[in-house]
Order: structure tokens, then C-alpha cells, then sequence
């Protein structure tokens, strides 16, 4: 099968990673695999070995136009089986290419419960007959989609994130080397991953773990992720407002996620909204105990191995890191390995694998 996949971007984002494994994976399978994006190359993105074209579009409408029209040239020459777009911005061009390609596939996914305001959810259901399917990575996103009217219930579908559980796997020996390079000591250790974004709520997270820290002086917070520079600032001036100097460490952009993963004690995600955080399904992967908010996929990833808390309450998540922390070593132990059997039972990268191979096979005989 020749299969194009299309992102916005390829910049460091759970949405893009999933998808060049998901690729890389479909390659393996001998399907020929293309990456389109629909943005210019970033300083920072994630590398692959699949071949990539950037359509360089930018925020002007002849630039949109040019783009469109290079991805047709582009397609008109792969005439790929399938088109599979990711993200709003993707799953809109994808649907406005479909008459250019008569013969092709379009399937849409969304991965997030909020992708914008009533005019993209107008925009969805305005092309929607463009597009043969759209798969969400949670019910929960599923559910408020098609409650919006942004896509027909029978066209909607949920296929949840995969986690690769041989990269994310724990590891004695480099927990140690990263716990003595990150001068850890015996504290207890938190760790956030994700963009630095309001999605990601990290002011939440920070008036929680002052409530932590004052709690519990031998704990800190490592935060790893991305963004723009007012808006680490800002939570910089916050955090020493908060009197956590010296207690939160802003690691940045790292691709070493499994080695600090296993440095931690636990993993913490206070965001105010999501999809199906891939952070936290790959934290569970490497078996640390989680406190995060209920959001999105989030109960329906974490089940009953971890602890669930409302969004925006900074009061709740504190105690629930809290809570974590009083445990016993042997029974944090217990719901880590608890975590790490449920990513392998339910969300393996080679098991949805089978199940969007299985998808892509029977597309074509499903009826817009």
C-alpha cells in the first residue's frame, strides 16, 4: 500500500513522534511510506529515515494556495492509497486535496478533545463528505467531536496511542548514571514532559508542588519541554514567587526522555486539557507511579494504576503527590509494575499497529 502521511509540523510534539513511529513501523511492513508536512523545516525536529517533503506553507493565503497546489503536483505523482492527516490544520488540506485524487483514501485523526473554537468545528463538518473516516485517540475526544457536531458518530471511530515498550523500558543502570549527573541525591524526584503550551498547565503544576515542596523538603521537580521565551519566563518569575528556587530544574528540549524517566521517582501531569498524552502512557511504560489531571484520555490510559485528580485544582493534585510519595517503596513499586502491564495488555505500539494496518485494509470498502 503507498501511504502519505501529513503533519503540520515535524517539531518535538508527542502527535509528531507517534506518527513517524507509526510510519517507520508501516515501512517495515514493506507499505511505502511519505511524509508530507505542511510547514518549512524548525531548528528542532524529530529526525527519521523516511523520506519527508516540507511544503513550506506560512500564515499568508498565497502561500497556502502554493502549498496546496505543490501537494497536489506531489500526489498526483505518488498516487498513494491512502492519505492520513493528523491535527487540524492537516486534516483540513487533506480533505481540500480529496478532488484532486479522486482514488486516494483520506483519513483524518484528531489528537487532542480541543482542536479550536466553533469555526474549526464548522470547518470539520463542512468537509467531512471528503474525508472516508476520522479516528480520535480517546473516547473522550471521540465523544466531544461528534457532540459538536464536528464529525457524524457512524464516521467516528477511536484508536488510541501505541507505546513502544522496548525503548521505554526501566533500566537500574542508567537511572543511577542520570540520578549522579543530575545531582538528584536521595530527594524525591517529579518529572513533567511536554511543550510548554496552556494545554500543559504548568502554572497548575507549580502551585501544586510548592504545596508539595513545603510538604516534603526532599522532593523537586524536573520539567522537561519546549517553548516560547515569554512564556518560560513567566513561569520562572511564578516558580520564585512560589519560593521554589533551587527546588525546580527547567531541563528544555530533551531526547533523552526514557534516561530521565528512569531518574524519577514519579511523573506528574497537570494539564488542562489532552488528548491521549503520550508522556504520560511512556512514564507508565517505565514504571513510575503517576499523579495527573482528569483529562481527555487520561482515565482511560491510567485506569486504576495511578492517581486521578480534577483539572485546575491545585489543591487536589498536591495531595495526590503526596499521597504517592507516603506510599511504601514496595508499593509504589507494585503500581508501577502495574502501570508497565497495562501499556504492554492495551496500548503497545505493535499491537495498534495491527489495528491501523487492519484499518487501512478495510477503508476502502467503507462508504463515505
Amino acid at each position: 500500500m503507498r501511504i502519505v502521511y501529513l503533519l503540520t509540523s515535524l517539531g518535538m510534539g508527542g502527535a509528531e513522534r507517534l506518527v513517524l513511529a507509526l510510519g517507520s513501523r508501516m515501512a517495515q511492513r514493506s507499505h511505502a511510506i511519505t511524509i508530507l508536512v505542511l510547514r518549512p523545516p524548525v531548528a528542532e525536529q524529530w529526525p527519521t529515515a523516511l523520506p519527508v517533503v516540507h511544503l513550506g506553507m506560512r500564515r499568508t493565503p498565497l502561500s497556502v494556495i502554493g502549498g496546496i497546489l505543490e501537494a497536489r503536483r506531489i500526489l498526483r505523482g505518488i498516487r498513494p492509497d491512502l492519505l492520513h492527516s493528523h491535527g487540524f490544520h492537516a486534516n483540513i488540506v487533506a480533505r481540500l486535496l480529496k478532488p484532486f485524487i479522486p482514488s486516494t483514501v483520506v483519513l483524518s485523526t484528531v489528537h487532542n478533545v480541543y482542536e479550536g473554537g466553533w469555526q474549526r468545528m464548522l470547518a470539520y463538518r463542512l468537509t467531512d463528505g471528503l474525508s472516508r473516516q476520522t479516528t480520535a485517540v480517546s473516547q473522550a475526544a471521540a465523544d466531544r467531536f461528534v457532540r459538536l457536531g464536528a464529525v457524524p458518530r457512524r464516521k467516528c471511530t477511536v484508536l488510541t496511542n501505541g507505546i513502544d515498550t522496548a525503548e521505554f523500558a526501566p533500566d537500574a543502570n542508567r537511572r543511577a548514571r542520570m540520578r549522579e549527573e543530575m545531582s538528584a541525591g536521595e530527594d524525591f524526584v517529579w518529572l513533567t514532559a511536554g511543550r510548554i503550551a496552556p494545554a500543559k498547565d504548568h502554572p497548575n503544576l507549580l502551585r501544586a508542588f510548592a504545596q508539595v515542596a513545603a510538604a516534603c523538603l526532599e522532593t523537586r521537580l524536573w520539567v522537561a519541554g519546549e517553548g516560547n521565551a515569554d512564556e518560560v519566563s513567566g513561569l520562572t518569575r511564578l516558580a520564585r514567587a512560589l519560593g521554589l528556587d533551587g527546588r525546580v530544574r527547567w531541563l528544555g528540549l530533551r531526547r533523552d526522555l526514557p534516561a530521565l524517566l528512569d531518574a524519577a521517582d514519579g511523573f506528574v501531569l497537570a494539564s488542562a486539557w489532552e488528548g491521549m498524552p503520550l508522556a504520560l502512557g511512556e512514564a507508565m511504560a517505565m514504571e513510575k507511579p503517576v499523579a495527573a489531571t482528569d483529562v481527555g484520555g487520561v482515565s482511560e490510559l491510567v485506569g486504576a494504576t495511578g492517581t486521578i485528580v480534577p483539572a485546575k485544582d491545585s489543591y487536589a493534585l498536591a495531595a495526590a503527590m503526596i499521597g504517592i510519595m507516603q506510599k511504601p517503596v514496595g508499593e509504589r513499586s507494585r503500581l508501577g509494575r502495574a502501570a508497565r502491564a497495562r501499556i504492554q495488555s492495551q496500548f503497545s505500539m505493535d499491537a495498534k499497529v495491527n489495528e491501523w494496518e487492519a484499518l487501512y485494509t478495510a477503508l476502502p470498502q467503507r462508504k463515505v
